[in-house]
């Protein structure tokens, strides 16, 4: 065995030791946030009109059509809100934005754009994403105790998110998000800060995608009034997997993880699990369907359930843009409508 034939397996194993430390260290990051979750997490769906609970809203029309199944989606920016490994996974520089009407003249939206490290000079394989999501409640009018009109005033959340992912080997992706949240209520306001944390595995040869992700682990700094309010801990765990021989893409995910069970714990992911299709019809349609239990148990009247917690929608692909449009049947609260644009650059 020659001297360059030596030197090239030193170094290989060299490689192979590292990746094998850094896949150590890093699964056993995650195994310790998900128990610590799972032991201190708050029941927070109890929560239902929290003042965090805008965080649970589905980033995207693609994810909302899908029944919010996205922790393990690779290649689109908005999975960043569902997964902060799924930047790493992107094969170029994108830009998401979506828009979602809500009752009255509520109004929100999200907006992500991710790009490789090395588009901005560094000497980095990791990739980086800046996120917002917003929710704007309007006007509402001041009146005085006798019910004289004052003025108006208005209603605000933000959260602004920080994510950096890259890759253990070809097939495996980690990401982290830290993200400052903000509330703001006439001349009230309140602050948190936040992280999140998941990883991502692809099986290319099978067609698959397995995601696990730890959302919305942090603390509030400042409150309105004193009341101290729980962030939304979520622990989520997805897989997609595309059909042989048939154009259509198969998603679940395991949602709420961290919530404190009513009942059993078998009983509770039961609750949570929602699932989600994607209909590829030629390269420029794709048509979608999905279905959340929580929220049709959560949300849906009594007296007539009918389609809450189905979601369908419709993206139109072109070659660096897609168009997408979802609706949402939200029982009580109505038919939710989104439309997004993805945009590559």
């Amino acid at each position: 065995m020659n001297i360059l034939t030596q030197r090239y397996l030193r170094h290989s194993l060299y490689h192979n030791n590292q990746q094998r430390s850094q896949r150590t260290i890093f699964l056993a990051f995650i195994l310790v946030v998900i128990v610590v979750a799972f032991c201190n997490a708050a029941p927070v769906f109890a929560q239902r009109g929290g003042l965090y609970s805008f965080l649970r809203d589905d980033a995207s029309a693609r994810a909302a059509a899908m029944g919010g199944t996205f922790v393990s989606m690779p290649n689109d920016a908005a999975a960043m809100f569902y997964n902060p490994a799924a930047i790493g996974t992107l094969d170029s520089s994108e830009l998401s934005m979506t828009f979602l009407k809500h009752a009255l003249d509520i109004n929100s939206g999200f907006a992500v754009y991710g790009n490789d490290l090395r588009a901005f000079g560094i000497n980095d394989n990791g990739a980086v994403a800046i996120g917002v999501n917003y929710v704007n409640y309007g006007q509402f009018e001041r009146a005085d105790k006798n019910g004289v009109v004052q003025g108006t005033f208005g209603g605000f959340d933000i959260a602004m998110s920080l994510a950096y992912a890259n890759n253990l080997d070809s097939n495996w992706y980690y990401g982290v998000a830290l993200k400052y949240i903000a509330n703001g209520l006439d001349n009230a306001g309140s602050g948190a800060i936040a992280f999140d944390a998941g990883m991502m595995y692809s099986i290319p040869k099978a067609r698959t995608n397995i995601g696990v992700s730890v959302l919305h682990i942090g603390k509030q700094v400042s409150s309105i009034g004193g009341i101290e309010e729980q962030l939304p801990t979520d622990v989520r765990i997805g897989v997609n997997h595309q059909l042989r021989g048939l154009p259509l893409l198969v998603s679940f995910s395991l949602n709420r993880l961290a919530d404190k069970p009513a009942t059993d714990y078998l009983n509770h992911i039961v609750q949570n699990l929602s699932f989600g299709g994607e209909l590829s019809l030629g390269k420029s349609l794709q048509l979608r369907f999905g279905y959340d239990n929580r929220r049709r148990r959560g949300l849906a009247p009594d007296a007539a359930p009918r389609l809450t917690g189905f979601s369908a929608g419709a993206g139109i692909v072109f070659k660096d843009l897609r168009i997408d449009y979802a609706l949402s049947a939200d029982g009580t609260v109505g038919n939710i409508q989104r439309f997004s644009v993805n945009v590559r650059l």
